[in-house]
C-alpha cells in the first residue's frame, strides 16, 4: 500500500470514528465509501466489524451511567431471535431490493421528521420493544443493516440523546459481535487484514475521541437533527449503491473486471460472478452497516 492509498485509508478511519463518536452510528457508511475502492470487500467488512467493536464498546462504556439493561434487554433478545430468521430469508428474498426499500423509507422518515417538531416521549411496553428488536434483527440478518430500525425507534420514543445512545449502541454492539464471530468462523480475518486493523486503529480512536467531544456539546434538539441528517444520507447512499448493484446484475452478458489495490499486488477479477460473490459477502456481513 503506497503513501497516497494509506493516507486515504487512515482518513476514512478517522472520519468513521468521528461519525460514530458524534452520533453513535454510521461508521460503516463513511468508511466503505472509500475503502471499497482501495481494499477488498471482505477486508472492508472485517475491518468494519472489528472497528465496530471498538466504537460501540467505547460508546457503551462512556454512556454506562445512562444504561439501563432492563430497557435494553428486550431489544437484544428480540434481535438475537430475529437475526437467524433474517439469514434464512436470504434464500427467499433478494437483499438488494430490501435495501432499496429501506433506503426509500429512511429518506421519507428523515425528511418528514426534519420538517416537524420532535416526538413527545411515549412509554410503551416490553412487548413493543421486543418486537422492534426482533424486526431490527431480521433486517440485520437479511441485509447486514442491524441498526436502522432501532435508531429510528429511539427517535420516535422521544428519548434524550443519552437515553437513545444507551439503547441503540448496545444493540448494534451485539450485532457487531455476531458479525465478528461469523467472519472468524468463515476464516475471513487474515494476517493482512489484521495489519490494516492495527494501522488504522489510532486514526479511528482519534476520530472517535473528537466525535465524543463534539457530542458533549450538542443539545437534544441538535443531536436529533444530526441523527436525522445521517439517516437521510444513509438512505441516499443505499439507493445509489443498490441502483448500481441492480443495474450490474440485471444487465445480460456483462463481464466486468476489478483491480484491488493492496500493497504491490493487484488482483484482477474477470467475471461478474466473482464480483457478485464478493459483494454478496459484504452485504450479508454488514459492509454498510451503520456502526
Amino acid at each position: 500500500m503506497d503513501g497516497f492509498v494509506l493516507g486515504l485509508f487512515l482518513f476514512a478511519a478517522f472520519l468513521g470514528g468521528f461519525a460514530s463518536g458524534l452520533a453513535g452510528f454510521a461508521m460503516g457508511f463513511v468508511v466503505s465509501g472509500i475503502w471499497l475502492h482501495i481494499i477488498t470487500p471482505i477486508q472492508t467488512t472485517a475491518l468494519i466489524a472489528g472497528y465496530g467493536l471498538c466504537t460501540q464498546g467505547y460508546g457503551v462504556w462512556k454512556l454506562r451511567q445512562a444504561l439501563d439493561w432492563r430497557t435494553v434487554a428486550p431489544f437484544i433478545v428480540g434481535g438475537m431471535i430475529g437475526v437467524p430468521l433474517g439469514a434464512v430469508l436470504l434464500t427467499y428474498l433478494d437483499p438488494n431490493y430490501v435495501r432499496l426499500g429501506v433506503g426509500v423509507l429512511l429518506i421519507i422518515y428523515s425528511v418528514y421528521s426534519l420538517a416537524k417538531p420532535a416526538f413527545k416521549p411515549h412509554k410503551l411496553g416490553v412487548g413493543a420493544d421486543g418486537g422492534i428488536g426482533f424486526l431490527n434483527g431480521v433486517l440485520g440478518g437479511l441485509t447486514g443493516l442491524p441498526g436502522f430500525i432501532i435508531t429510528v425507534w429511539c427517535q420516535m420514543r422521544g428519548w434524550t440523546k443519552d437515553e437513545q445512545r444507551a439503547v441503540f449502541q448496545p444493540v448494534i454492539l451485539t450485532g457487531m459481535m455476531m458479525i465478528a464471530i461469523s467472519l472468524s468462523v468463515a476464516g475471513a480475518i487474515t494476517a493482512d487484514t489484521l495489519k490494516l486493523y492495527v494501522l488504522g486503529l489510532p486514526a479511528l480512536l482519534a476520530g472517535l475521541w473528537l466525535g465524543f467531544r463534539c457530542y458533549g456539546k450538542l443539545g437534544d434538539a441538535t443531536f436529533r437533527k444530526v441523527v436525522l441528517i445521517l439517516l437521510l444520507c444513509s438512505g441516499l447512499a443505499l439507493i445509489a449503491a443498490q441502483r448500481r448493484s441492480l443495474t450490474r446484475l440485471l444487465s445480460p452478458g456483462v463481464v466486468s473486471t476489478r483491480s484491488i489495490v493492496f500493497g504491490r499486488a493487484h488482483a484482477r477479477m474477470n467475471t461478474v460472478e466473482v464480483v457478485s460473490d464478493a459483494m454478496t459477502a459484504v452485504e450479508q456481513f454488514g459492509a454498510v452497516l451503520h456502526v
